[in-house]
């Protein structure tokens, strides 16, 4: 059964008392339902508007009714349906609510409603994780740990072999005791019974000497033991990393925009760290225990039953505080993974944005809210580890207690000969090897809730749907020609918000049509759709003929070069941002394409040319700069479809003219799109497309749309009479000097 995400949670009933209501919009109708009780079922067929009425601490929903002489109007306010009512912390989501429905009785099309909801979970109660649709509480811990070893299988049978190796250092460690015995009954105890051919000095030095042999022989393997391991960790490690980095890079925009940069690094680094320590590092230290600790149990019941079972007595009292404990240390470190993903994200934004900080003076105020984040972190980190630091050494106790009965009760055996000396300092020896694991269980619960919290949001990620992905028997896209086509495209970036109505477009293979409008008119929004960067709610988009969601997005792309306004390059060298482009260029391709964007002549006064290093984004480079290696790059490309988002938006007059000249010639043979808010630079503009408010609103020539007077003209007026008053104010400035 599908949720349905168009639900709207009320909390007040008819009578304004608290309640747990859900209003509910499926198959055209409205159902209310009250403590899980269906109370009211409304049908939108007679259906004006939903509208949301607020008053003094309480707002409600109503639905109008059409006029029935005159379905255009509306019935009277009093002829309304209430629906239900609800405090003012519900009413954003109502307004989402509304806004679904309108769109419906308007258009007959049913968005699902978006918004940022605390989830709480169905089981427990309690509100989840952000960002997780899995309560970390009730979660099927064993499906968790499961589907990691079924990611960490190919790295398994190297896991096993150092496991196994280590388990063999171990049986040379637990020698030592029994040589420990038989060194104190033979020549240490006062009754010691050594034997003749050796003297009881030369026996401890010989006893002493295979000892250091059994020891060097358990610390070799160990060293095998963890090189094998490390080796096998990188790896996996490794494969998280890029396994999760590829998800990330197949998500779409809106999947991208709902995530800040600082979670998705902490998932990609962090959290497939934590996972490769939990499941190598103490996966193999966990196998290696639990066969010890049968092993030397087996020993310790053939030596002294009696005193086995003292070992154990307070294993059950530390059992039942480890799973008192157990819900409390989960809360602990899901919050310290999201105070850490927001101190990440302050970090990545206040470092990606360093100039605008410094532009603006605001150091002081970015440094206190890194300073801020960074203390939540550090406070919440302390407070984890004072409750460890108090809980751990308590566990420890209660495990110690054990031992004292051992000393007590064995001590006395030896004196009334139930035992030699030699067998309880063997039994004292090998329960370090009983308490271990002991220790390592009572630390468990920690690495646990770790490692659980770090699984889950990779999970997430993983699992998360790609919106935009290939179909499974992709049409060639070969020999482009160029031709686009917009049938009866709608878009929004939320379906009930559209941004683009009943667009129909048809541009011919090596026209250049300029898009025009007001900021907000959908002109960005339209060139993202023939790039796929989204895909529409409605309608189809076709190059040469074949929709773009029948063709693989690298042919797609391979077929489009773009110049956006904002322009991003990498840190590296010069020739490596232009040669991006294309993997193949050859030399004389990369610098054939600057000189055609007019960027070989300022590259050329670098020190290093072409192979000068620019710092993140090309800081060091100015606006114009930055945005000629831009126009470089995707004249490297050659694609048959160029997309110029405000492509000379950053550079001065003189320079303009040159980038205008080599656009001129770019754009021969070649469909191209451009946007341009300085209307002037749509001169080679084969035909001008106007959008108003997402619809086409005009389409023509400079001249055919100048007759027209209409949005297209005054839009040239307004920006004639700017620039006229700009001319104006630089005279007077001149002129006062």
């Amino acid at each position: 059964m599908t949720e349905n995400k168009n639900q709207f949670f009320f909390d007040l009933d008819e009578q304004a008392k608290s309640c747990q209501g859900t209003l509910s919009f499926e198959k055209g109708e409205l159902i209310v339902s009250v403590d899980g009780e269906e109370t009211q079922r409304v049908s939108l067929v007679e259906g004006k508007e939903l509208v949301q009425q607020t008053a003094v601490g309480c707002s409600w929903l109503e639905l109008s009714l059409k006029d029935p002489a005159d379905p255009e109007k509306a019935l009277p306010a009093s002829e309304n349906i209430s629906l239900c009512r609800f405090t003012m912390s519900a009413v954003e989501e109502a307004a989402e609510f509304c806004k679904v429905v309108n769109y419906y009785l308007e258009t007959g099309f049913v968005g699902e409603m978006q918004i940022e909801r605390v989830l709480v979970c169905p089981t427990c109660g309690r509100a989840m994780m952000q960002g997780i649709d899995i309560c970390l509480f009730c979660v099927d811990k064993s499906y968790v740990f499961r589907r990691a070893l079924k990611l960490m299988k190919p790295f398994l049978p190297a896991v096993l072999v150092s496991t196994a190796i280590l388990i063999v250092a171990n049986l040379f460690y637990t020698l030592m005791p029994v040589l420990n015995r038989f060194m104190t009954d033979h020549y240490l105890a006062p009754t010691a019974d050594a034997k003749p051919w050796f003297a009881p000095v030369q026996g401890i030095l010989l006893m002493s000497l295979f000892m250091i042999l059994v020891r060097a022989a358990g610390e070799g393997l160990y060293i095998v033991s963890n090189r094998i391991s490390i080796r096998a960790g990188t790896r996996f490690s490794d494969f998280l990393r890029r396994m999760v980095y590829e998800k990330v890079q197949s998500l779409s925009l809106s999947s991208m925009s709902k995530k800040t940069s600082g979670d998705l690094m902490k998932r990609i680094t962090g959290d497939t760290n934590h996972i490769r320590q939990f499941l190598i590092d103490q996966g193999r230290y966990a196998l290696e225990m639990m066969l010890m600790f049968v092993v030397i149990l087996v020993i310790l019941l053939l030596t002294n039953w009696k005193l086995t079972l003292m070992v154990f007595i307070p294993v059950p009292v530390v059992l039942v505080v480890m799973n008192r404990y157990w819900s409390r240390i989960r809360v602990r470190y899901e919050k310290q993974w999201r105070r850490e993903s927001r101190a990440n994200s302050i970090l990545h934004d206040i470092i990606k944005g360093i100039r605008v900080v410094k532009t603006f003076g605001n150091e002081e105020r970015e440094i206190q809210k890194y300073s801020k984040a960074s203390e939540d972190l550090a406070v919440v980190s302390v407070q984890n580890e004072q409750f460890w630091a108090k809980t751990f050494p308590v566990l420890g106790f209660f495990m110690g207690i054990g031992e004292f009965f051992v000393l007590i009760f064995g001590g006395r055996m030896v004196i009334t000969g139930e035992m030699t000396l030699g067998e309880l300092v063997q039994f004292t020896l090998f329960l370090e090897y009983i308490y271990q694991p002991l220790r390592w269980m009572a630390s468990l619960p920690r690495w646990l809730a770790n490692a659980m919290t770090s699984l889950v949001k990779i999970y997430e990620v993983l699992d998360e749907k790609v919106e935009i992905a290939d179909v499974e028997n992709p049409k060639p896209l070969q020999q482009v020609t160029g031709s686009i086509r917009f049938q009866n495209v709608n878009f929004g970036y939320k379906s009930y918000e559209p941004v683009l109505k009943h667009i129909n477009l048809d541009i011919a293979p090596g026209e250049m049509v300029g898009l025009v409008g007001h900021s907000g008119a959908g002109k960005s929004t339209l060139i993202n759709l023939i790039m796929r960067l989204y895909d529409p709610d409605s309608g189809s988009i076709l190059i040469d003929g074949t929709d773009i969601k029948e063709v693989t997005q690298k042919d797609l792309h391979d077929s489009i070069g773009v110049v956006f306004q904002d322009t991003f390059l990498f840190a590296g060298s010069l020739y490596d941002n232009i040669a991006y482009a294309r993997e193949d260029a050859t030399r004389q391709e990369v610098i054939a394409a600057a000189k055609a964007a007019n960027a070989h002549e300022f590259i050329m006064r670098l020190s290093d040319g072409y192979n000068t290093q620019i710092g993140e984004n090309g800081h060091n480079l100015s606006g114009g700069e930055r945005q000629r290696l831009a126009i470089a790059r995707a004249i490297l490309k050659n694609p048959k479809i160029l997309i110029l988002d405000e492509a000379t938006s950053s550079l001065d007059p003189e320079t303009e003219d040159k980038i205008q000249e080599a656009l001129a010639r770019l754009v021969k043979n070649r469909t191209t799109i451009a946007i341009a808010h300085r209307l002037a630079t749509l001169r080679h503009a084969n035909r001008l497309i106007v959008l108003e408010k997402g619809e086409v609103a005009e389409t023509g020539s400079h001249n055919e749309l100048m007759e027209k007077k209409g949005i297209y003209y005054r839009l040239v007026m307004a920006q004639r009479q700017t620039a006229k008053l700009r001319d104006e104010v630089a005279a007077s400035v001149a002129s006062s000097k």
